[in-house]
């Protein structure tokens, strides 16, 4: 009965606000104004006798919701794997030659990449058949746009893991100083990497990554393609290494 009443409650919302779950025109209609009235009288006082209903009909219209999402993100990942696993001049670690790709989106600035920084690694270290590529995605304002053309212009002069490893591991403050000190601490060609920062093909790059985290309905980062999974978050070393396990039987 409560299951019942539960999805009673979520046909409610489906007709009371738009687009919280399609309906067909005859089913919109097949209830009448007094039945409508009943339905809501019935919901009202399921609700005030146990009021567990709506969390469970919430429940069930969030895992709805997850699934549809999962579910766009594997049809994009399938229609784009050369742009996502194969784009020219995208940085690479692990091994060039991996018989698995994981595709992280991250920010160089973001609290939870920097937190991953050292999962990643250690699941490099681990399976030496990896091939990680990174799509940066400067999302938490314009210290995160100076970081990745600094990043990406770095990788002119064969040190984009380097100033990667270096912003990320330093204070997340970054600017043009920021940026600067560690530039110099690693040796690299300041005018160079500024004249690189500044040409419209790194933003051009930049974009392409914001485009296709968009398509993803990418929210936050990091985030993780592995095969056709899209892993969101922070996430435990282990399921990094069940995702890639499963791309590898695929």
């Amino acid at each position: 009965m409560k299951r019942i009443l539960a999805g009673m409650l979520l046909a409610a919302i489906a007709l009371a606000v738009p687009g919280a779950r399609a309906q067909s025109p005859a089913q919109s209609d097949s209830f009448t104004p007094r039945q409508r009235e009943e339905i809501v009288a019935i919901l009202r006082h399921a609700l005030q006798t146990d009021p567990s209903i709506l969390r469970d009909a919430i429940a069930t219209l969030q895992t709805d919701e997850a699934h549809q999402q999962d579910a766009a993100a594997r049809a994009v990942i399938g229609a784009s794997q050369e742009a996502l696993l194969h784009k020219s001049g995208d940085p690479i670690a692990g091994n060039p030659n991996g018989d698995v790709t994981v595709v992280e989106f991250y920010d160089v600035r973001c609290p939870y990449c920097r937190a991953m920084l050292p999962v990643v690694g250690e699941m490099l270290k681990r399976d030496h058949n990896i091939r990680l590529v990174f799509k940066d995605i400067p999302i938490l304002g314009p210290g995160s746009v100076v970081a990745a053309k600094a990043v990406l212009a770095a990788q002119q002069q064969g040190a984009y893991q380097r100033l990667h490893d270096a912003l990320m591991t330093g204070t997340p403050d970054i600017d043009q100083e920021v940026v600067h000190a560690a530039a110099k601490r690693l040796g690299l060609d300041w005018d160079k990497l500024q004249r690189d920062m500044a040409d419209p093909a790194i933003q051009a790059r930049i974009d392409t990554n914001l485009k296709m985290a968009h398509a993803l309905q990418i929210e936050g980062t990091p985030a993780y393609v592995i095969g056709d999974q899209l892993l969101s978050g922070a996430v435990e070393i282990a399921e990094l290494q069940a995702a890639v396990a499963t791309a590898r039987r695929k």
